[in-house]
């Protein structure tokens, strides 16, 4: 059986997507890890996503427990989901602007309590859903709606950040990279503590026609040309690969300790 015939909800597609849009190939690689995982339904996850484009994923395409927050709040609200159903799968996904640019503080502050959390972050370089204005990631010298004669400010690499504030597990793909993002969510799903991966996607309607990549397939064959392993970087190459994998105690054990201390009438 296609993994979207038990984990879609099939009356909302066709998608809400634009025509050429990386966030379904993000939908194909999570559903096929989750699959290879064993999982037979999605009982055992909740998702949660605040607004933007990536924020669509789960809700409502995916027949799950999702929530539907503010922008940028996604990943507060779930730590408190978390907290209180521990034995739950809770991934976030976000787009770059929801994340790292208006949620940026808590992406930091999650990452350094290494908060037993997926954060999935599509990152198209812009705020797609908006009207396409500069974000945290746009490339310096992007063309945006708001940058109308190129980004003059050096964009935010997420996935560093995040690997310097504490995260058990850091990762970077592309939508051209489709098999190592289905590995590297199979490996997240089985890790503790905070997990992160950014996923770069092509958004034709708002970044690719102004920066002269206007076919979905000129941004993929961009990123095939234009990256390189974290192994071996390369000048004026965007890095991919894992950049952090280990196994930090998570909040959620930290926690269970101060619980059993507490219990035991230990200071």
């Amino acid at each position: 059986m296609h993994p979207s015939l038990k984990y879609l909800r099939r009356e909302v597609l066709p998608t809400p997507f634009c025509s050429g849009c990386g966030c379904g190939i993000v939908i194909n690689c999570f559903l096929k890890a989750v699959e290879e995982l064993g999982y037979e339904d999605l009982s055992e996850f909740v998702f949660c996503s605040g607004i933007g484009c990536a924020a669509w994923i789960p809700s409502p395409h995916f027949k799950a427990d999702s929530v539907h927050v503010t922008h940028g709040r996604a990943i507060p609200v779930a730590l408190g989901i978390k907290l209180c159903r521990p034995e739950l799968h809770v991934v976030v996904f976000g787009g770059d602007g929801d994340v790292a640019g208006i949620g940026g503080n808590h992406l930091i502050h999650a990452a350094r309590r290494n908060a037993d959390l997926l954060v999935i972050m599509v990152n198209n370089m812009i705020y797609g859903m908006t009207g396409g204005q500069v974000a945290p990631t746009t490339p310096k010298g992007a063309i945006t709606t708001t940058t109308p004669y190129g980004n003059v400010e050096y964009p935010i690499d997420a996935a560093k950040l995040v690997e310097a504030a504490g995260a058990n597990y850091v990762a970077r793909w592309t939508t051209f990279h489709v098999h190592a993002l289905k590995e590297s969510i199979k490996k997240a799903i089985g890790k503790k503590g905070f997990r992160f991966i950014e996923v770069l996607s092509q958004c034709p309607t708002n970044y690719g026609r102004r920066v002269g990549l206007r076919r979905p397939v000129d941004m993929l064959k961009w990123f095939k040309e234009n990256t390189t392993p974290v192994q071996h970087p390369e000048e004026g190459k965007i890095t991919v690969g894992e950049f952090a994998d280990r196994d930090r105690e998570s909040l959620l054990d930290a926690y269970r300790k101060l619980l059993e201390k507490a219990k035991a009438g230990k200071p």
